[in-house]
């Protein structure tokens, strides 16, 4: 299956008239996009969610873009800057983004894409966001248990996990939840390993061979996804079962993933954008969160691993790749 189900209701209300005055028809719109890094294939599932919805970038909106260049400390100026501009909506793709907007405009409309919009501060609740930001929250954090318990049922003499984790605003935070979760499957959680530069990757993987670990578990993060190969390439070559969060990693190479679909999250976004840019308050816009997640497992790696997957866990899957 590669298409998500969402919050049952949650396209009602979207669709539901608003008696705020839409835009004027024909009027050029600006879009702002704060982000770490480009990703060129995400960003073109949004642009295909706004295009289906009769915004055609460069015709009836413009995408004003920013870029952090992974240093997560430009991003408040980055904000800044787009607050200047005056734009109509600005989408924030990570939660580090979306804080940077929210300190720096509290009128100009945010749509986020995170882990826990509530606990991180960017919405009163789910249903009622409150303020100016609303959007899709991929509940990375709240993934962990789950993952950690598909990825022993493939690994079944798993006994220490590395975790990889790319730039984070709560390190301790994100560190504490992962290892609850590999502690309940009594495995041993081997220090988290926050990176932001490709030339770390070499010496995590290095250091996780010499911990012993039994495997490797990657969280969702652009700067894994900018080193998607990379990745791959190095559990490949130290023959470490390694799981991630998204499909395009398994169809890849890769061994398993737990996660999201993240084209359908970014496709959802543009949704958001659109009923914005007709008039819709992001307070009233319940942020959306998945009620259907996808296990896909790649056979020919586990194969070249040495690993026999369990019939119980292929059954599980939403697609096994032969």
């Amino acid at each position: 299956m590669n298409r998500r189900a969402f919050v049952t209701g949650l396209g009602a209300v979207l669709a539901a008239p608003l008696a705020a005055e839409a835009q004027t028809p024909n009027q050029v719109t600006q879009v702002g996009w704060l982000a770490l890094a480009p990703q060129p294939r995400l960003q073109a599932a949004f642009l295909s969610g706004m295009k289906e919805l009769g915004h055609v970038e460069g015709s009836s909106y413009t995408l004003v873009e920013r870029y952090a260049e992974w240093n997560s400390n430009k991003l408040p100026a980055l904000a800044a800057d787009l607050v200047r501009l005056k734009l109509d909506v600005i989408v924030a793709e990570t939660l580090a983004a979306a804080r940077a907007l929210q300190h720096a405009t509290r009128t100009i409309p945010i749509v986020f894409i995170t882990g826990d919009p509530v606990a991180s501060g960017l919405a009163q609740s789910l249903a009622r966001p409150g303020g100016n930001l609303t959007g899709v929250a991929n509940l990375s954090l709240e993934l962990y248990p789950k993952r950690v318990e598909v990825l022993k049922a493939a690994v079944p003499n798993l006994r220490r996990l590395a975790m990889f984790f790319g730039p984070a605003v709560e390190p301790d935070r994100v560190s504490r939840m992962a290892q609850n979760a590999a502690r309940v499957e009594s495995i041993e959680g081997l220090p988290a390993r926050f990176m932001s530069q490709p030339e770390e990757l070499e010496s995590a993987f290095a250091m996780a061979v010499q911990a012993r670990a039994d495997a490797i578990m990657i969280a969702a993060h652009p700067f894994f996804n900018a080193n998607r190969d990379r990745l791959i390439g190095l559990a490949a070559r130290h023959r470490l079962p390694a799981q991630y969060e998204f499909r395009d990693f398994v169809e890849a190479g890769g061994l398993m993933c737990y996660g999201a679909d993240m084209n359908d999250v970014f496709r959802r976004v543009a949704t958001y954008v659109d009923r914005i840019l007709k008039g819709a308050k992001p307070a009233n816009l319940p942020v959306e969160q998945p009620t259907k997640l996808e296990l896909v497992i790649n056979l020919k790696t586990a194969k070249a691993l040495g690993l026999t997957i369990p019939p119980s866990l292929l059954l599980r899957a939403d697609q096994v790749i032969e």
